[in-house]
């Protein structure tokens, strides 16, 4: 489950628009990994099931990076919680499911409103949910450092590209400041993090 900070806050209409396309695109690419689609439920949040703990860390990282791929001014909070769903799954739409592990990780989602972290992962493992949490997050430490209208482009390119270089030359600026910019964003520290997040998740 997911929902959007301060969504009241935002200009409503653009928010939704693009909270609806990047949910939209992550179920598109991604029909391989999910057992009930991400769907909207609230407006301004989502819940779905995902079928393993890989495939949610890389859907949550794909969340993330298509947040900054649209540069979209919004932000998620994300619960990722292992539990039992009692009824069938819905393969068609995130509804009409009950269970202990759809209660459970709503109470998380509406506890965590009052805390600074945007990723609470709970499973079975604990010690593999402690440290995927550490990993998140550094993770948000980063990203969250990052503005939509002056970085969200340059990342965009970086997380394509790699290159500083071709970077700067998508862009048209200065190879020097990109190669600056790239060290003061911390993108190689990104991406190293992200690959670690990803590779617990595969364990």
């Amino acid at each position: 489950m997911a929902d959007v900070i301060n969504s009241r806050k935002a200009q409503q209409n653009d928010l939704m628009a693009d909270f609806k396309k990047i949910v939209t695109n992550v179920n598109l690419n991604s029909k391989t990994k999910i057992l009930s689609p991400l769907t909207i439920t609230l407006g301004d949040e989502f819940q779905g099931v995902i079928k393993d703990l890989q495939s949610a860390i890389e859907i949550i990282i794909q969340l993330e990076e298509e947040i900054i791929d649209k540069k979209a001014h919004l932000a998620l909070r994300y619960v990722l919680f292992e539990g039992e769903i009692e009824t069938s799954i819905n393969t068609k739409i995130a509804y009409e499911m009950l269970g202990s592990g759809l209660t459970m990780a709503r109470s998380y989602l509406m506890e965590l409103k009052s805390d600074n972290d945007r990723f609470h992962i709970i499973i079975q493992d604990k010690i593999k949910s402690k440290v995927l949490n550490d990993g998140l997050r550094v993770y948000q430490g980063i990203v969250d450092e990052w503005d939509v209208d002056k970085d969200f482009e340059m990342i965009n390119y970086f997380l394509k590209y790699k290159d500083y270089k071709v970077v700067a030359d998508k862009l048209k600026r200065n190879r020097s400041v990109i190669w600056k910019r790239e060290r003061t964003s911390k993108v190689k520290e990104y991406i190293s993090l992200k690959n670690v997040i990803l590779y617990l998740g595969m364990q």
